[in-house]
């Protein structure tokens, strides 16, 4: 147990943070989820019936809705934010536009909403996951 505390601390991780993860859940409904495995705790999920060409992101944690400004390297999109469950926010955006491609290549999606702003990140460690999500949701 000190070990791994001690290998956290090396990396810049807490116990809570390392217990975070990114999953791929594979069928005709594609699911990338930002997730505690075996619990209901999220953060972010991108989900899509394969071959539609439309990632569904929702955000968990709060926000109002409205038109949010999504950006991925020099690329920008414009999706509308709605009100999900439990204080989350959805909006969509096509696997094939610009910004999705950065967001693929980069792993990093800038979410600015009115004067708030959240990233999502998917670390070089699961990036895999994210360009086999944008590649099974493409049509």
């Amino acid at each position: 147990m000190i070990a791994m505390l001690a290998a956290l601390a090396l990396t810049g991780q807490t116990p809570t943070e390392a217990a975070w993860t990114w999953s791929l859940y594979e069928d005709s409904h594609v699911v990338l989820a930002n997730e505690v495995p075996d619990t209901a705790n999220l953060r972010t999920t991108l989900e899509c019936e394969a071959g539609e060409s439309v990632a569904h992101l929702t955000l968990y944690g709060g926000g109002a809705p409205g038109m949010a400004r999504l950006s991925a390297g020099d690329a920008t999109a414009v999706a509308e934010a709605e009100a999900g469950r439990g204080g989350s926010l959805k909006l969509a955006m096509r696997t094939d536009h610009p910004a999705f491609a950065a967001f693929a290549a980069s792993g990093r999606l800038n979410v600015a909403l009115g004067d708030q702003r959240q990233t999502v990140e998917v670390q070089t460690a699961h990036l895999a996951k994210l360009r086999r999500f944008a590649e099974l949701c493409s049509g």
